[in-house]
This record gives C-alpha cells, sequence and structure tokens, in this order.
C-alpha cells in the first residue's frame, strides 16, 4: 500500500495558477490523484481543472467543503510557503521547489518536527504510488516506466529515478510508493527517516535507495539497518562515481565534507550491512532479484 498518499488524499496545490503549477495538476488528476484545491495569492474566485483557488492555504482549508487537505504540494519558491501550510495544520508537504534559501529549509524542517508533520523535498520530483495518487512532477510515459508492485523506492535524483526504476520493473518488479527526498542541501526529510515507514508496509518486499556523493544519507541508511530499524532487504546505486576528488556535482547537496560523503565510503558502509550496491543502474534489477531470492551474494 502507499506509505505517503492514495486516491482518497485530499491535496493542496500552492502555486497552482502557475504554468509549471497547472501543468501538473492535470497531470496528477490523470494519475487519479484527489486534488482538493488551490492557492495563488491574489487570484480567489479562479479555478484550474474545476479546483477553486483561494488567496491562502489557512482560507482554502477553512471554506473549502472537502475540509483540510491533509497534502499539500508547493511549485513556486514563495517566501513563507512550508510555514504556512504548516501554520494550517496540513500534515503532509511535499516542495517541488528547488533553491529553497538554506535557512529557510532549516527553518521548515525543524517547524514541521515540532507539529508532526512530514516535509520531502525541496528540489523533488515527488513522490508516487502507482495505481493511487502522484503527488509531483512525472512524464507522461510514466506507465512504462512505474509500475504497481512491491519495491519502495528513495531517491535524491531526479534523472536516475527514471532510468533505475525502470530496471527494477524490467526485472519483473514493480513499485509500492516512490519518495523524491529531493536533492538540496538540507531535505525536509532524510533516507533513514522514511525507512520505518516502509518497514511498516506490509506491501513492501524490499527498497532501493538511488543516492549520489555528498553528505550523509546513505551513511545514515546503513546505521539504520545494522541498528534493525530497517529489516526488508536492501538495493542501491549510487551516482558520482567517477567525480572528480573536492568537486560538486549536480545536486547542491553534492558535495563531500569532513571526510564523509564519498561514494566509496557509502559503498563500504551500505554492503557492510549486506545491501546489494550495483556500480550501474542496469545492475540494480539483478541485484533485487538475487536478494529477493536469497541467491548470490556481493
Amino acid at each position: 500500500m502507499s506509505i505517503f498518499i492514495t486516491r482518497e488524499t485530499r491535496v493542496l496545490v500552492q502555486g497552482i495558477t502557475g504554468k509549471e503549477g497547472s501543468f501538473w495538476t492535470g497531470h496528477m488528476i490523470d494519475m487519479g490523484t484527489n486534488v482538493a484545491a488551490g492557492v495563488t495569492p491574489g487570484k480567489e474566485g479562479q479555478s484550474v481543472f474545476g479546483r477553486p483557488v483561494y488567496h491562502t492555504v489557512r482560507r482554502a482549508v477553512a471554506e473549502h467543503e472537502a475540509g483540510s487537505p491533509p497534502c499539500s504540494l508547493f511549485h513556486r519558491v514563495l517566501p513563507g510557503c512550508g510555514f504556512e501550510a504548516l501554520d494550517s495544520g496540513i500534515k503532509k508537504i511535499v516542495t517541488i521547489a528547488d533553491g529553497i534559501p538554506l535557512h529557510e529549509m532549516v527553518q521548515i524542517r525543524a517547524a514541521a518536527k515540532v507539529e508532526g508533520a512530514l516535509v520531502v523535498g525541496g528540489n523533488t520530483s515527488g513522490c508516487i504510488s502507482p495505481g493511487e495518487a502522484m503527488l509531483g512532477m512525472f512524464p507522461y510515459w510514466i506507465d512504462r516506466v512505474y509500475r504497481k508492485g512491491t519495491i519502495g523506492i528513495m531517491t535524491r535524483s531526479g534523472s536516475l529515478t527514471n532510468e533505475v526504476t525502470a530496471m527494477v520493473v524490467q526485472a519483473g518488479f514493480g513499485v509500492s510508493t516512490l519518495m523524491g527526498i529531493g536533492g538540496d542541501p538540507v531535505p525536509g526529510t532524510r533516507f533513514a527517516e522514511m525507512l520505518p515507514f516502509y518497514e511498516a508496509d506490509p506491501e513492501t518486499e524490499a527498497v532501493v535507495i538511488i543516492g549520489e556523493l555528498g553528505g550523509t544519507m546513505e551513511e545514515e541508511v546503513a546505521e539504520a539497518v545494522e541498528a534493525g530499524i530497517f529489516t526488508k532487504p536492501l538495493a542501491a546505486f549510487l551516482g558520482g562515481r567517477t567525480a572528480p576528488k573536492g568537486k560538486r556535482m549536480g545536486h547542491a547537496g553534492a558535495i563531500v565534507s569532513g571526510g564523509r560523503g564519498t561514494v566509496e565510503g557509502k559503498v563500504k558502509a551500505l554492503e557492510s550491512v549486506g545491501a546489494a550496491v550495483a556500480d550501474r543502474p542496469s545492475k540494480v534489477g539483478l541485484f533485487l532479484r538475487n536478494l529477493l531470492d536469497r541467491g548470490l551474494t556481493y
């Protein structure tokens, strides 16, 4: 089952009237997402795909007949978007926007913890549970890559997500829930913080993480496995193996610092707790199959 959104989850889109906001709202609706309303300051009274638009999140929550949408998505970097959603009682927030000021994202993450909310992103494609709902930006050929199944996926990358997931599907599997953690230096939610949700989901048989150099999220996954927080089979692919030493590559969060964050160190940490780490995307499906069949060791 989905660990984040289902067909019943009511979604509020912040920035719904913009070019990107309206485009992806239509796509989300096509994929079965229950978009209840939208918010764009100064545009109240308009509608997008039949969904009413409000000035503020609080006003949408108070006046929309569906009640308080439990999930919010914002596309644009606007001062206070995340805080507005949290202040209005939203407990699940996906931040597609990248370039969120570092100090603001630190504050949003801290505020979310206080409110018992889950913030995913920024700089993410979003999340999807095939056959249920999609929240974010996934392409129209999505049904050829994202098929319903029992493999959970967590990712820091947008482009690699499609490639690796295609290899998982090609190996005969499907996806339970894919969570785009995002590529910014301070994500609202980290890999290890999502693991308990996958662990508790009876329909998630195994998890694949798509990581990269920089930061410590992959090492934190290894620590969670070692601590017994996550016990299901785990496979991974890490981008940035050939990146020049000391260079930031791609995402703002992809930088090695303090002696941690190298791909070599991440691979060693993950393999030490039994994870199968592929050296190329084309091997992920095979490694996953071997893990579940209790076949090859790595």
